[in-house]
């Protein structure tokens, strides 16, 4: 196969992890006979300090024209001036825009050797299997955001929440396919008891599964009760579906079932064209340039890519099995170290170089 990968190094460690899930799918290319070729462009914060644009025009350009786009991270203290006329962030939300990435797909789960680096105790995370489908392109991180100045000198600020029938559709469907290839559970998130746009989300899920999906089994969770759910039973959990702002703050829960946000990675698809990879942590750059940053949610990340962008199932898979059998040997980076030895970023990636070897 051929194919052209984008890849987005953006800011703090995301070019350190970028190269790695590099160096792997170049790996990947050789041992099953594939040609990729990678093509690097700017994003976030570094965008803002070459072009003024946190995503410039030969970025999105690139990205439109890829088969598939591996992102890194966004952001860092340097661009965090409220008043700044743009964030790096903004490069990031405009790019899941203008491509119509609207299905955010997070996996969560438990790695046996990793079980007890989990704050959780382990009969509570050792089954974790659960893969969370967030909506990306609508709700209050899309609405419309207005700042009023006030009579008496004070300010108010409004940000919309918005959903429309066919958004919550498509992204339900999203999630009930994935359902049925798994054990055809799914629950639903929604805060109905309090949001119209929550209602309106409940109201069409329903719908969407009773009359397309009557196999599967649909749960409706108020966001509050999951969260706390998601603590004290995760392992009960196999689909979850919600809206962007609800997926935004329990995946990042979630992320502390396994034990480090540094083993996660993400995938943001639409209905046609190139999807976009990333690991759900953010930049760190506390740490950003000390070569100790764990790059298996990259590398992680490269396999979904190969999976849902180029349908390379075996060569995804050869990738999971590489990571798994790394940490059972049990190499670790600093966060996943527990104060034992750790390993630095290149060599946790080489790590994984040898095992695909």
């Amino acid at each position: 196969m051929n194919a052209t990968i984008v890849l987005l190094p953006g800011d703090g460690i995301g070019p350190e992890v970028v190269a790695q899930a590099e160096l792997v799918l170049k790996r990947i290319a050789e041992k099953f006979g594939h040609s990729f070729s990678f093509t690097s462009h700017d994003i976030g914060g570094i965008a803002i300090d070459k072009t003024g644009n946190p995503l410039p025009d030969e970025t999105l350009a690139a990205c439109r024209a890829a088969d598939a786009i591996l992102l890194g991270a966004v952001g860092g203290p340097k661009w965090d001036d409220p008043n700044a006329s743009t964030r790096p962030e903004v490069g990031l939300l405009k790019i899941r825009k203008e491509l119509g990435l609207f299905a955010n797909l997070r996996p969560i789960k438990a790695n046996a050797a990793l079980v007890d680096a989990s704050p959780l105790k382990r009969q509570i995370v050792e089954n974790v299997d659960i893969l969370f489908i967030r909506e990306l392109t609508g709700g209050l991180y899309f609405g419309k955001a207005t700042k009023l100045t006030n009579d008496d000198g004070s300010e108010t600020a409004i940000n919309e929440m918005i959903y429309s029938t066919h958004e919550v559709e498509r992204v339900v469907r999203v999630a009930a396919d994935a359902a049925m290839k798994r054990n055809k559970r799914l629950v639903s998130v929604d805060k109905a008891n309090v949001l119209e746009v929550s209602r309106l989300w409940r109201k069409t899920a329903t719908r969407v599964i009773e009359k397309e999906y009557p196999e599967i089994k649909l749960e409706h969770i108020l966001v509050d009760a999951m969260a706390m759910h998601l603590i004290s039973r995760p392992g009960t959990f196999d689909v979850v579906v919600t809206e962007n702002l609800f997926g935004d703050i329990l995946t990042d829960e979630g992320s502390m079932l396994p034990g480090s946000m540094g083993l996660l990675p993400s995938a943001a698809l639409s209905s046609s064209g190139p999807g976009l990879y990333e690991p759900i942590h953010g930049s760190a750059p506390d740490i950003a340039g000390k070569g100790i940053a764990n790059p298996l949610a990259t590398i992680l990340a490269s396999a979904m890519l190969l999976r849902h962008s180029l349908s390379l199932e075996t060569e995804a898979a050869a990738i999971e099995a590489a990571v798994d059998g790394v940490l059972a040997n049990g190499h670790r980076t600093k966060d996943i170290a527990a104060g034992g030895p750790s390993v630095s970023t290149t060599e946790m990636g080489q790590f994984v170089l040898d095992a695909l070897a």
